[in-house]
């Protein structure tokens, strides 16, 4: 068996092989075609006509040729005439012209019709060999052409893959702890360059998306671990002192229940937040307006220990969506324009149809907001100003939540800071596509209905 290290090995079908091939193969195809027709219109024209040598001469000489201009060769008369262009046919390496010398039949000799059919056969085979020797030349040229085309394309080739191997080698090293690397081509504006750009903003999306990932694990970790630390603060404290009676452990077992609720209502908007995040279940037609009312009775009792005016401009508003997302979507809206109110402020929520989307608007009063800040409230655990009471349970998820699940939705948040203080947050959710839902609960006399709620 011979030895496996000696065998052939083709060489890889790479992208610049494959072009080199293509230019060559196009290269001698198109060269083919043009010797091809040139040989057809030179020898065949000229075949052809010598063929057909037995017409009557076209050019015709009248009066007398000097004696002078005739002289003998090879038992023929040979005079030097002028004749037009247009008289001259080529033969090979030839040019042949038919001429007729009004001369006395003494001084032509006389061919019979073997000889002319000698000479005819001799011009043949002279056009044949001419035929055959540029035919040989003309391939050999195209072939050594070829072989250049191929090693200029193959040139030519590898400049205009170049930044395919800088965006491979890039991809390559670019790693979960080097996202912040860019490809940043250079060159002209072309597919390579637009590759190169969509590149560059898919790692920083993933950069994005790897750093919210780590602070995100960060946050919670620490929320987590704050209410521990307590706990166990508040357990060894209670235990190494040795006046404890039976009234201390009930006041620690009435702390470390509110504590075990708080941690509670922590895991269930992180899962809130996992579930909004990994997209909808089974979706199917909803009413907006009767999602928020729901919403909005659950919150009553908040609202009036807070002393919280509320204004509810409810239409009927269709959406296609999760029914357990959208209801927690509303309710975080709601809970956040309550926790994060004045006192004795007021709250504006209203459903509405623009066109054929559903939307959802919640406006309260509250502390200053610059317009810059506005986008960092929606990340997880992030709050701006001082940090609520445990007892309002915030936690810094809401908007992080709602957001997850309006881009589940395929909904679009615009969120504004009101001049005097708070914020105007609206979701428009995309068109419905399923079948028309529930009927829906239609106001006094086709408007809107306003309800004012005094705590």
């Amino acid at each position: 068996m011979s030895d496996p290290r000696w065998r052939l090995r083709l060489p890889r079908r790479t992208a610049r092989l494959r072009l080199t091939v293509l230019y060559g193969v196009a290269f001698l195809v198109c060269g083919a075609a043009v010797l091809a027709v040139v040989t057809y219109l030179v020898f065949g024209s000229a075949s052809t006509n010598i063929g057909n040598s037995n017409q009557p001469p076209s050019a015709t000489f009248n009066g007398k040729i000097p004696a002078a201009l005739v002289h003998q060769a090879g038992g023929f008369d040979i005079v030097p005439v002028s004749v037009p262009v247009g008289d001259v046919r080529q033969a090979g390496r030839y040019d042949m012209v038919s001429i007729r010398m009004p001369v006395a039949a003494s001084q032509v000799p006389v061919l019979t019709p073997a000889q002319r059919a000698k000479l005819l056969a001799g011009a043949l085979v002279q056009v044949h060999y001419d035929e055959r020797e540029i035919l040989i030349i003309s391939a050999l040229a195209l072939a050594v052409i070829a072989v250049m085309a191929a090693a200029i394309g193959w040139i030519i080739a590898g400049r205009v893959l170049r930044p395919l191997s800088t965006i491979t080698a890039a991809a390559r090293r670019i790693a979960a702890s080097s996202l912040h690397e860019r490809l940043a081509l250079h060159g002209p504006d072309d597919e390579l360059r637009e590759l190169g750009d969509t590149l560059d903003s898919l790692f920083a999306r993933l950069e994005a998306s790897f750093q919210a990932q780590r602070r995100f694990a960060a946050n919670a970790s620490h929320e987590l671990r704050t209410p521990l630390t307590r706990e166990r603060a508040l357990l060894q404290v209670t235990m190494a002192d040795p006046a404890s009676t039976t009234d201390t452990w009930q006041a620690v077992s009435r702390e470390l229940l509110t504590s075990n609720a708080e941690q509670e209502r922590l895991i269930e908007a992180l899962l809130t937040l996992a579930s909004g995040e990994a997209g909808t279940g089974a979706s199917e037609p909803l009413d907006l307006a009767d999602i928020s009312s729901e919403a909005l009775t659950a919150a009553c009792p908040a609202i009036s220990r807070l002393g919280l005016h509320v204004q509810i401009d409810i239409q009927p508003a269709s959406l296609d969506g999760d029914p357990l997302l959208v209801q927690q979507l509303v309710t975080n809206l709601i809970d956040n324009a309550v926790r994060h109110n004045i006192p004795d402020g007021d709250i504006q929520i209203a459903t509405k149809t623009i066109g054929d989307r559903a939307v959802l608007s919640v406006t309260n009063p509250g502390q200053v907001i610059p317009a810059a800040e506005v986008d960092r409230l929606f990340q997880p655990f992030q709050r701006f100003g001082p940090r609520p009471a445990r007892r309002e349970g915030g936690h810094g998820l809401g908007l992080s939540i709602v957001r997850a699940i309006a881009a589940a939705h395929g909904a679009t948040i615009t969120a504004k800071p009101r001049p005097g203080g708070g914020l105007s947050i609206e979701v428009d959710f995309p068109p419905p596509v399923l079948s028309q839902p529930r009927q829906p609960r239609q106001p006094q006399a086709g408007r809107a209905a306003r309800v004012q709620i005094r705590g």
